[in-house]
């Protein structure tokens, strides 16, 4: 039997129970809405797994590549600030060989530099417009060679660059060469097609650009079709006038090995590879750049001789195994550097 003190009190510890557990029930409510903004705004970190920590040898790369990155900045700023500095120094020499003349003498000076500056430009002109009917020549009678530029999807955006950069080195050593080759860019789409378009004048360059792939623009000479990979059991003795020569388009840093033989077989296309080991002794991978083996072609088109060819062209890093391990990023730098140097030759061509 209740009595009225069971009743109050009985009443109080219910009031009690309800008040904590309806608190209980905020506080899991909170907590529920916590999680549900923490998934929302932040789901990745809750889908994806934890990055994987680096292996000593990726460690050792990206520490090299870094030490790389760093050294060629600090060159180029070296070279910057040594530029600057025989700039100011040829004015104030300039300006100290005035200031020593009559008005009559300072004019006669300055009517002498301007006359040399003409005729350095007029040697500019008629070198672009030498360049520009041996190239116009080559469209009808040189020898074709194809970069085939099919794999953009396999490379990183610095790689697309890279290759770019060697593109553009190879038009312009093309474009100085005593015979030049009739080149052809086929298959660029995507990155790799926007960063040709931002190249300076790439709209005006003397070539054939084709974005579609070369088996179709190539179609009724399909026998014709050489492509040159280190891959290939058959060794190139010289250049066929009636061949068409493709070289890969690939800034791969050996993660797609054997990808333009495979690419080759499976459209039913000959291959062969350049006779470097029957010249030379190779470090390592027999593997050139695109501008490299572009530059080699050129050179036995000019010499007949695939030894001056590649002796020309290819390293000293490439041609010996013993000597110099040391100086390998020094001489990645320069060919860094060489591009570079083309690129802005290139512009001012232009």
């Amino acid at each position: 039997m209740f009595t009225l003190n069971n009743l109050l009190t009985s009443g109080l510890f219910n009031r009690q129970n309800y008040q904590v557990k309806i608190a209980r029930m905020d506080a899991i409510a909170a907590d529920d809405q916590n999680l549900v903004v923490n998934h929302s705004g932040d789901s990745a970190s809750h889908l994806s797994p934890p990055p994987q920590p680096l292996s000593k040898n990726a460690q050792k790369k990206l520490l090299k590549q870094q030490r790389f990155e760093a050294k060629k900045a600090e060159k180029k700023a070296a070279i910057k600030e040594e530029k600057k500095r025989q700039g100011e120094r040829k004015r104030k020499e300039w300006e100290e060989k005035l200031s020593n003349l009559s008005e009559e003498e300072k004019l006669k000076m300055i009517e002498t530099r301007k006359g040399m500056r003409k005729e350095r430009m007029d040697q500019r002109t008629e070198e672009r417009e030498s360049k520009a009917l041996r190239l116009s020549e080559a469209k009808k009678h040189g020898q074709n060679v194809v970069i085939d530029l099919e794999f953009s999807d396999l490379m990183a955006p610095n790689e697309i660059h890279s290759l770019v950069k060697q593109i553009m080195y190879c038009y312009a050593v093309n474009g100085r060469s005593v015979i030049p080759s009739h080149l052809w860019l086929t298959g660029y789409e995507g990155e790799i097609g926007n960063q040709l378009q931002k190249i300076p004048g790439f709209d005006k360059w003397i070539i054939e650009k084709d974005n579609g792939p070369y088996i179709n623009t190539f179609e009724t000479q399909k026998e014709d079709l050489v492509y040159l990979t280190a891959d290939s059991e058959t060794m190139l003795d010289e250049l066929d006038p009636k061949k068409i020569y493709i070289v890969g388009g690939l800034v791969d840093r050996n993660r797609w090995k054997g990808i333009t033989m495979k690419k080759a077989l499976d459209q039913g296309i000959q291959t062969a590879k350049l006779p470097i080991g029957n010249y030379l002794k190779m470090s390592g991978s027999q593997v050139l750049t695109v501008n490299q083996v572009m530059e080699i072609l050129l050179k036995y088109l000019e010499t007949k001789d695939w030894k001056a060819s590649f002796f020309h062209v290819i390293p000293q890093r490439k041609r010996c195994e013993t000597e110099a391990q040391g100086s390998h990023e020094e001489e990645e730098g320069e060919e860094e550097e060489k591009l570079d140097q083309e690129i802005k030759r290139q512009c001012i061509e232009t």
